[in-house]
């Protein structure tokens, strides 16, 4: 597949790692994460407005009209949007790092408004434990998936669903596999897809995993993580659905192959590379990406985060941030591109 990277800025307000990023129209919005390790940035949103002429933007901090209730400062959240709305679960915080308990209750950031408001799940529900490292995604209807991630201690695999419209929790079949954390699942074709994360001991890969929400149930289909028939076991990467001549794709890219001996303190084995699935063909191929401009490519880095965002040449990838092989917090932003096969 064939693609070009296009750099949109470098920012020292967006240099960070374990943020989330979510693109709603031509706007791109980054929250939360850290420049030095366990400790959270800010408490900002930020907003990139991508130029479709691909010349440099500039970035702003969003001034919120309830400044008095926002978010506290966090690291290894998770996003899924919704429309013109963000919505945000758990993450880690505070003196001790440890999960953010907010008894079920999502962070939302409505865009048209500008405003934040936390809403609380009905009464007298199960709702799925405070975690960071998770992973979540949405049906683009009413319903908000979480998976797996850190809690207090160890890691999980389980799957939980919010439904937007009766604000109710709903824990459904548990992923296969390790429990992990530093997954990446996507909605695409009806269903919901999960790949990599960390097991604790090491990366994991060479399954695509599949939950069909009619179904309550998951299936896995399995190939080579070698980085020839497919990619290479991966963490804190990406799985996002873009269409491509008409055909769906599950694009996964960059990534940790390999974790640090300091933990979190320090910085893996990175990758650059980037694979696209082909869902109805069951197969994977290599992204060969240049770069607009013959400039150098993106470093490798792993816990960035990205999405999918329509341009006026089709859909495609916004990246930005993340951390470098060289344990340094990266501000850069860019587009991947793709060409119709």
């Amino acid at each position: 597949m064939k693609a070009t990277w296009i750099p949109v800025n470098s920012s020292e307000q967006l240099q960070r790692s374990s943020h989330n990023v979510a693109a709603i129209g031509s706007n791109v919005y980054v929250f939360g994460g850290e420049l030095k390790p366990r400790q959270p940035r800010d408490d900002d949103i930020f907003v990139i407005p991508i130029k479709q002429d691909g010349k440099d933007t500039s970035v702003a901090k969003v001034a919120t009209s309830t400044e008095e209730s926002r978010p506290s400062p966090r690291v290894g959240s998770a996003v899924a949007k919704l429309r013109t709305k963000l919505y945000f679960f758990s993450g880690r915080g505070g003196e001790a790092m440890a999960p953010v308990k907010e008894q079920g209750a999502l962070w939302i950031f409505d865009t048209a408004k500008s405003d934040w408001r936390l809403e609380s799940p009905s009464a007298d529900q199960a709702y799925p434990e405070a975690r960071s490292y998770h992973a979540m995604t949405c049906d683009g209807d009413k319903i908000i998936y979480v998976h797996a991630g850190c809690p207090e201690k160890g890691r999980l695999a389980d799957l939980w669903a919010y439904d937007t419209h009766a604000k109710t929790w709903k824990e459904l079949a548990g992923a296969p596999g390790t429990s992990r954390g530093g997954p990446s699942i996507a909605f695409a074709e009806g269903k919901l897809w999960r790949m990599n994360g960390f097991d604790g001991e090491k990366e994991v890969g060479g399954s695509v995993d599949c939950y069909d929400p009619h179904s309550n149930a998951w299936s896995s289909k399995t190939f080579d993580a070698d980085g020839k028939a497919g990619p290479g076991a991966r963490s804190v990467a990406t799985l996002l659905p873009v269409k491509v001549g008409g055909k769906t794709y599950l694009v996964t890219l960059f990534g940790e192959s390999d974790p640090s001996s300091l933990g979190h303190q320090g910085a893996g084995k990175m990758l650059s590379d980037a694979w696209a699935y082909d869902v109805s063909a069951d197969k994977w191929q290599p992204v060969e990406a240049e770069v607009k401009g013959g400039g150098p490519a993106p470093a490798a880095r792993g816990w960035f985060d990205a999405d999918v965002m329509e341009t006026s040449s089709g859909e495609a990838i916004v990246v930005s941030g993340g951390l470098a092989e060289q344990n340094e917090r990266l501000g850069d932003t860019w587009l991947l591109s793709f060409t119709d096969q």
